[in-house]
């Protein structure tokens, strides 16, 4: 915790708000090492226990997050709102960074005619009564995920894959509920299980997604979500092969206590089949979101499902911002029927793949077995994770630390490949074989 700002407070209540307020300035900066509960009490005057409920409060609602030895910590996307000065710092000068997972923009399909075109074609504003889904973007989605095998019957629009999954959790859960995430798996969904005062139970995952044995421990354990990334997991890039679709439909065959979710946020970029477990319960929803092959500004996800479930997510919708922009929705419909941009998507999604390989087998070269079966990342296990983004930075590589993405999870280090070239492989490849086994300082002979 920085020296400068010093806690206050007589009620949990005090407490609690002063936290909040310094993560607010960025007076406590995401990460941030928040005093022993019976430290803090002793320094305020008041019993611990005073103290512990601030902490729980905060915790409840996602601003903090208790790390065994490392105590409790400000959450490194805390959910409210801070000043530009507590953002992520910049990487050293002149380092390259490979820490954001983020498509290439040089990838992007331009957007500037399909733009032009929308502007030259534009009618009359829709009205409050008349927006919602269009029906011709409706129809060529659910060509797209027939196409696919995903059933597509009932179906709506959210503004992307996360606001999406916070629609069907709150539409299912209750505060304290038991949520099944992939472990690793995405910081972004981790910090929205906390926000909505959720309980993450970890499955453990491998290349060919979530284990089997993982996922019938957390429906043992009270489970009443599970959240499974199809393709391209972020972080590990594993994608659902068709041998675990089998056995995981199998698994979960009729279970009406549980809310199935898919996530296939890199859809054509993945470059590997889709195996949906959509329908292998009575609860489910497919998400799909259209920002990693076609830009990170546009924010719309489709998402299909039972009646019952689709209906809660576009009733909840219609009662809070009501509609998904429909000259979004239009630019959407235009680039997906453009065969020009899907050659560009294409030619990326190959792309994508040839950095990610070429990595991996450099990797190996020096006898090192990451994870990256598709998508933009390559997951590589470290025994320490800050020695191991320390070398690399000194390096002049910037990476993400895996305590990002982990729950229980071995350490590890997420490199992005998106904006890597060929010749940064080897060089990359040494730097990273270097971090996850740095030579011993010399020490006394044994």
């Amino acid at each position: 915790m920085s020296a400068r700002y010093q806690l206050s407070g007589t009620t949990a209540v005090e407490i609690s708000a002063g936290i909040e307020s310094g993560i607010r300035t960025g007076a406590l900066s995401p990460g941030a090492a928040l005093p022993p509960v019976r430290a803090l009490a002793a320094d305020l005057g008041v019993s611990p226990a005073t103290v512990a409920r601030a902490y729980q409060e905060l915790r409840q609602r996602g601003l903090l997050v208790t790390a065994g030895r490392l105590g409790t910590r400000v959450r490194p996307r805390p959910p409210v709102a801070a000043r530009r000065s507590a953002l992520r710092p910049p990487p050293l000068p002149g380092a390259r960074d490979l820490s954001r997972g983020e498509p290439d923009r040089r990838l992007l399909p331009p957007l500037g005619p399909h733009l032009a075109a929308l502007a030259a074609d534009t009618g009359p504003s829709v009205s409050y009564s008349d927006a919602g889904v269009l029906p011709e973007l409706a129809e060529v989605a659910r060509a797209r995920l027939d196409a696919d095998g995903v059933p597509a019957g009932e179906l709506t629009i959210t503004g992307g894959a996360l606001d999406g999954i916070e629609r069907l959790l709150g539409a299912h859960l209750r505060p304290g509920d038991a949520v099944a995430v992939e472990d690793p798996g995405w910081a972004n969904l981790l910090d929205l299980v906390a926000a909505l005062g959720l309980r993450p139970i970890g499955v453990p995952v491998d290349d060919e997604g979530p284990m089997v044995a993982g996922v019938a421990a957390a429906l043992a354990a009270g489970a009443r979500a599970l959240v499974v990334t199809s393709r391209a997991q972020n972080p590990t890039g594993s994608a659902v092969s068709a041998e675990r679709a089998e056995a995981l439909r199998a698994l979960l065959a009729g279970r009406r206590d549980l809310l199935l979710i898919e996530d296939d946020h890199a859809a054509e970029l993945a470059r590997v089949p889709l195996y949906p477990l959509a329908g292998a319960t009575a609860s489910w929803a497919f998400l799909r979101s259209v920002s990693k092959p076609f830009g990170p500004d546009l924010r719309l996800a489709v998402l299909v499902g039972d009646e019952t479930t689709v209906a809660r997510v576009a009733g909840r919708t219609r009662v809070g911002a009501g509609w998904v922009s429909t000259v979004l929705q239009r630019l959407v419909l235009a680039l997906w029927s453009d065969p020009a941009v899907d050659e560009l998507v294409r030619r990326a999604a190959q792309s994508y793949e040839q950095r990610r390989d070429g990595l991996l087998t450099a990797l190996a070269e020096h006898g090192l077995r990451a994870h990256g079966r598709s998508g933009i990342n390559v997951w590589l296990p470290v025994p320490d994770e800050t020695s191991a983004v320390t070398a690399l930075r000194d390096a002049g590589w910037a990476v993400a630390p895996g305590a990002l993405y982990r729950i229980a999870a071995a350490p590890a280090v997420r490199v992005t490949v998106s904006s890597l070239h060929a010749d940064d492989l080897a060089p990359l490849a040494a730097a990273l074989a270097h971090a996850a086994n740095p030579t011993p300082p010399p020490g006394f002979p044994t």
